[in-house]
């Protein structure tokens, strides 16, 4: 039998066969472009978007947040779109972390500030995982987190030409995290510019004041319309105390908003750009 050889030709650490390139391995040039019998080049696949929400026992925050990747996935279809707990509701983020093996992603916290969540347990969990991983930003604050907020107050009944009566208290779930008011407080300011109203910032838990307390506030200082815009991802226990505290008329979770789809898309965008947060990797011992 008689063996035809092809002439090949080396350009530093590239050899090329015919129209089809290799990259020698070990190179650090990383994995090239696959090549397909149609001559097509095929781009490597992005790393997966894994959303990662609190958790709740309300059934309405699992089926808000499955609704709000669906909004995700039809705005960007080719990208691959995850979901992980932090924990209560099934799949939680380390078990969804697991199953990308190695692979690639970017973890955004559905969360609307730099607190324990985002500051520790989301990296600690990326770094036990063996894909490799990095984390977005929280959602807040951000001017699409503010767009949100304006529209969900005006469903509520927000009225456009809003007068000296006015004011809003902007109800979170708290944290004792210095970072997490301070993005809370900064959300709160980003939203009186835009109404052109006092608003105050307040928290179901772990920081002070309360709505009740926010309310009398604004109250005391003669605001007699005082609304409450509700600073949650999705319903549950905390969105529904603070709303029972509206004096006044209160705005629905965030929820499915169509900016919040967007600010999703944005953190994941950002965190590719900025290479995100390191993950705390673990070292087993033993």
């Amino acid at each position: 039998m008689t063996v035809r050889m092809t002439a090949t030709a080396r350009t530093g650490s590239t050899t090329r066969t015919g129209s089809t390139t290799r990259t020698a391995a070990g190179t650090g040039a990383g994995t090239p472009h696959p090549v397909h019998p149609a001559g097509t080049v095929r781009p490597p696949t992005a790393p997966a978007l894994v959303v990662v929400a609190h958790g709740s026992r309300d059934p309405r925050a699992l089926s808000t947040v499955r609704a709000l990747l669906g909004r995700v996935r039809a705005l960007r279809p080719a990208l691959p779109v995850r979901l992980g707990h932090i924990e209560l509701n099934a799949p939680l983020l380390p078990d969804t972390l697991t199953a990308l093996g190695d692979g690639a992603a970017v973890l955004a916290p559905l969360l609307l500030s730099r607190g324990h969540h985002v500051a520790r347990d989301i990296p600690e969990m990326a770094g036990a995982s063996p894909a490799r991983t990095r984390v977005a930003a929280p959602l807040g604050p951000h001017p699409l987190l503010v767009d949100a907020l304006h529209a969900r107050l005006l469903e509520a009944g927000w009225p456009v030409g809003a007068g000296p009566e006015h004011a809003v208290v902007l109800a979170s779930a708290g944290s004792r995290a210095l970072a997490s008011r301070t993005d809370t407080a900064r959300t709160a300011a980003l939203l009186a510019a835009r109404l052109g109203v006092p608003v105050l910032p307040a928290y179901a838990s772990a920081a002070a004041p309360t709505v009740p307390e926010a309310v009398r506030a604004l109250t005391a200082r003669g605001h007699r319309r005082v609304a409450v815009a509700s600073c949650f991802t999705a319903p549950g226990r905390f969105a529904t105390e603070c709303a029972a505290a509206a004096p006044w008329i209160v705005s629905a979770p965030l929820g499915t908003h169509p900016a919040m789809a967007r600010l999703l898309l944005h953190r994941y965008d950002e965190a590719l750009k900025t290479g995100g947060a390191p993950a705390r990797r673990t070292v087993a011992v033993g």
